[in-house]
């Protein structure tokens, strides 16, 4: 939506208040009850400002003080080996502290200058980069991307002439959930993935939501070319330099050169060990950014003003308003009288349960890190948490469990089970034959010279087969991915898959049909067929 049709849509609100105030006004009789109850006060406030449950002076300053216990029993609880924890409240930091380590086995400790990965609250961060954009007059929020990026293209012609920034920025241009995300863990780079997009199959444009990594960072790499400069570089100048986000950086080198970091861990068994490095840099805008609680602080002041720090308009009040209003269901109310769950642009966007509107998101990456803030706008306060850890929910409890204390002063429920049982679930392994046990007698596997040979696919690229000692293994992507091929029975073989986006005990089948083979992990768009470019002799 434009910045004009915007502030139509705020003069028409604040017309609201006018019309009803007529109304009332036409609706009284000359000879009312003077002795009735006081009249409503009048105001030229929105009543979409309005919150359902008032906040009693102190409460705020009661919910902070609350954060030391609460972030010590979820430490205590879960077993996360780091956490960063900041609060913002009328226009300052009101708490900064870290817990725990930076990496287990090392006696660093985590302070609120200690360096995250923010994975995809970096979408919420980069959101704001693109309406600092908007507010100047380099794009719009309905841009059409092809305008700046005019090699840019999806599978529809009709849908890639229409896109605009907005319809990547939140999750609704058609792209099937995650798109690009494999050929990232196959050591695809950035320009690569956005040129393959093109080949994968649309849901319906514009009313469908399916939460899209590369979707986002087409957006941003069309901001950037507008711009004239690359995205990383962008970020810096309009929001990490002005803010005085010195611990900041949406390139992964220079979270790898920060001496005051954390290191990413993984659930092995139940326990926390140190997981593998993740690289984002091919999805920066999406979740790429590193960053501290303090810094964070500071974006979450700005968010909350309206685009100000410390006197200074950073982002266009009106260019940022569009980025947290409701764009698209994000998840659909499963009962009568259930609130829906919202996205806008880059910010989940809801009504908690107090009548307060609130704007938030989480970031995971499954070797290593747990994010989430939380921002009620009415209050004026704004929590961010940042774990080093694979994510089980602990940031999310414990933004929920400050959420209720600032507003109810008191937690509502057990936040924590809810959470852990929903990140659990997407931690499950994939594949038909995840532990399941071989088959005894199986059906004797074709000679490997049948099998072996240079595959190709157009969206996953060569896939090479190769046998050695009478063992097969897969080699996949520019980063030579290789997976041992295990005999299951007849033409079936099976590997294992582990990292960002294979949940651990993963297994996938590759099933091998004369000069054809299918691989079922890569087949979830029905593009997991591989043609062999020599026939077997």
């Amino acid at each position: 939506m434009s910045i004009t049709s915007r502030n139509s849509s705020l003069l028409a609100a604040a017309a609201v208040p006018v019309v009803l105030t007529v109304a009332l006004l036409a609706g009284c009789s000359s000879d009312s009850d003077t002795t009735s109850a006081p009249r409503p006060v009048v105001s030229d406030a929105s009543p979409g400002l309005d919150a359902g449950v008032p906040i009693p002076d102190g409460q705020i300053d009661d919910a902070v003080g609350k954060l030391d216990g609460l972030a010590n029993d979820l430490m205590a609880r879960s077993g996360v080996p780091g956490m960063a924890v900041a609060v913002v409240h009328g226009g300052k930091t009101v708490y900064a502290k870290g817990f725990g380590v930076r990496e287990l086995g090392k006696s660093a400790t985590v302070d609120a200058d200690t360096v995250f990965q923010l994975a995809s609250v970096s979408k919420s961060v980069g959101a704001t980069v693109v309406a600092h954009e908007v507010g100047i007059g380099t794009v719009d929020w309905d841009t059409p991307v092809i305008s700046k990026l005019p090699g840019f293209a999806l599978a529809d012609p009709w849908v890639t002439d229409h896109l605009t920034i907005s319809d990547l920025y939140t999750h609704r241009s058609g792209l099937p959930d995650h798109a690009g995300d494999g050929l990232e863990d196959l050591g695809y780079n950035r320009a690569q993935v956005l040129e393959k997009l093109r080949q994968l199959p649309l849901n319906p444009f514009r009313i469908t939501y399916e939460y899209t990594n590369f979707g986002v960072t087409a957006g941003a790499e069309a901001v950037a070319a507008a711009a004239g400069t690359d995205w990383e570089t962008l970020s810096q100048n309009t929001i990490y330099g002005p803010l005085g986000m010195t611990s900041t950086s949406s390139r992964f080198a220079d979270y790898q050169a920060r001496e005051n970091r954390t290191v990413g861990h993984i659930l092995e068994d139940g326990k926390y060990e140190v997981g593998p490095v993740r690289d984002a840099d091919a999805q920066s805008p999406a979740g790429g950014v590193s960053s501290s609680a303090n810094d964070m602080a500071k974006w979450l002041d700005m968010v909350l003003s309206g685009g100000q720090y410390q006197g200074q308009q950073i982002v266009r009040t009106d260019a940022l308003v569009p980025a947290v209003n409701p764009e698209i269901v994000s998840r659909h109310a499963q009962e009568i009288g259930e609130r829906s769950g919202f996205y806008g642009y880059g910010f989940n966007v809801s009504d908690s349960a107090a009548g307060r509107v609130t704007a938030s998101h989480s970031g995971a990456f499954l070797v290593g890190a747990g994010t989430n803030f939380v921002t009620i706008p009415s209050a004026d306060v704004g929590i961010v948490v940042l774990t080093n850890g694979t994510p089980t929910g602990v940031a999310e409890t414990l933004t929920a469990e400050f959420a209720d204390l600032v507003q109810f002063g008191k937690i509502t429920r057990e936040w924590r089970p809810l959470y852990e049982a929903s990140f659990a679930s997407q931690a499950d392994p994939e594949g038909e034959l995840a532990g399941k046990t071989p088959p005894a007698s199986p059906a004797p596997a074709p000679p490997t010279n049948q099998l072996t040979g240079d595959y190709g696919n157009p969206y996953w690229g060569p896939a090479l087969v190769t046998q050695q000692n009478g063992a097969l293994t897969l080699t996949m992507g520019p980063a030579a991915v290789t997976y041992p091929l295990t005999h299951w029975e007849g033409n079936t073989f099976t590997f294992p898959l582990s990292g960002e986006n294979a949940p651990a005990g993963t297994v996938s089948k590759a099933t091998f049909d004369g000069n054809s083979l299918t691989l079922e992990y890569f087949d979830h768009d029905h593009l997991g067929t591989f043609i062999r470019a020599t026939p077997a002799e």
